[in-house]
């Protein structure tokens, strides 16, 4: 800024306490008037965006985020990218894996039920298992949190989930963005999304022309809804229920607790089962049940030629979708494009190999069921 000199030495000059001269002006506006202007002028945070509340949630996020880095993180929060060192000497062929995702309808429940610090576990669990039906372990995650209006404790909370999962998967979190756009999304409302990215070695993918006629489908349990058909769960529900109930269905839990039950990752018992089988030989292929259901998801491994036979009734659905389905009268065809029903991930494995993963799956704490098989269309 220029220096302005003052002489005070004008006859028609005005001499301020401060020493210098000023323009005697005929009008003098009084605190007043001067308060008056200042309250009408237009400022970022009067048009609804705060800067100070964006910047106060990243003090807050800072030592937890951190907690998620490793060795190979080479930035800091703050920047304007994350920097991931990307050397992997020990594979032969090392190929990036991503995958972008969000959590759907799912978030006007955890905003209904005030609870926020299960969605992001939910998003960065369905992003890694996305990436791990390629066989690839995940490295770093970024999310993206909008809403109309900033709540700091909402988004540290919802944050908070991104952490816990990122640390769980062994995922750094290096990046992200808060958006704050009134207009977009009214009163609590807020969205989430996220990008995954992975690494496997070329010569351990999984391929879909692996799969042959005569595998098996092992299937792996889910939590519930996961992240999909949530539209029409609370379409079903909603009319009848309160959040809050507790219909004998659900044997003591309510109807909050049932549809906000995280979203599993399925990656270290999958991992156990790559230490000691072999891709595209030992399990040919992996599905991740999202929306589309079982058949729809499968069949995007399956070969021209070959289609599923799937046993509808080889396992325990929870309680939880046979409440939807009768709330709303749903079609069972239309339960099974929709949901999950208890089945969160399906191995393909050939025949001759599907005892000794099974035995592998049980020996790890998990409870696969045999759900059908790949057959000749």
């Amino acid at each position: 800024m220029p220096s302005i000199e003052c002489s005070g030495e004008s006859r028609n000059d005005h001499v301020w306490n401060d020493g210098c001269s000023h323009l005697n002006f005929p009008i003098v506006m009084k605190v007043e008037e001067i308060r008056d202007v200042n309250e009408h002028r237009l400022t970022y945070a009067k048009a609804g965006v705060s800067i100070d509340a964006g910047e106060e949630l990243v003090r807050r996020i800072k030592p937890m985020v951190r907690k998620t880095f490793n060795d190979r993180v080479l930035t800091d929060i703050g920047g304007f990218g994350g920097l991931f060192d990307a050397r992997f000497p020990d594979m032969k062929f090392p190929v990036l894996v991503s995958s972008t995702d969000g959590v759907g309808t799912k978030i006007k429940v955890a905003i209904d039920a005030k609870r926020h610090d299960t969605v992001g576990q939910d998003l960065v669990n369905h992003c890694v298992n996305d990436i791990l039906v390629c066989g690839a372990r995940p490295l770093f995650f970024l999310d993206y949190f909008a809403s109309g209006k900033l709540h700091v404790e909402v988004g540290e909370s919802v944050i908070s989930g991104f952490v816990k999962a990122c640390t769980e998967n062994g995922c750094a979190l290096i990046g992200g963005e808060t958006a704050e756009m009134p207009g977009i999304y009214q009163g609590e409302d807020y969205d989430l999304a996220g990008t995954i990215v992975g690494i496997v070695d070329r010569d351990r993918m999984f391929r879909r022309e692996s799969v042959a006629e005569g595998d098996v489908l092992i299937g792996l349990p889910s939590t519930g809804l996961h992240t999909n058909g949530y539209s029409l769960a609370r379409k079903a529900l909603f009319p009848r229920y309160a959040l809050d109930s507790k219909p004998e269905t659900l044997a003591g839990e309510s109807i909050a607790d049932a549809l906000l039950h995280v979203h599993r990752s399925y990656l270290h018992p999958i991992n156990h089962l790559l230490g000691m089988f072999e891709p595209g030989k030992d399990i040919h292929a992996l599905s991740h049940i999202t929306g589309g259901g079982i058949v729809g998801n499968t069949s995007r491994v399956v070969p021209e030629g070959l289609m599923l036979n799937v046993h509808w009734d080889a396992w325990h659905r929870p309680p939880i979708f046979q409440l939807i389905q009768d709330a709303g009268n749903i079609p069972e065809v239309e339960m099974r494009r929709a949901f999950n029903l208890g089945i969160g991930l399906i191995l393909l494995v050939p025949a001759d190999r599907t005892e000794a993963v099974e035995t592998a799956l049980v020996n790890f704490g998990e409870a696969p069921v045999r759900i059908g098989n790949v057959i000749r269309n």
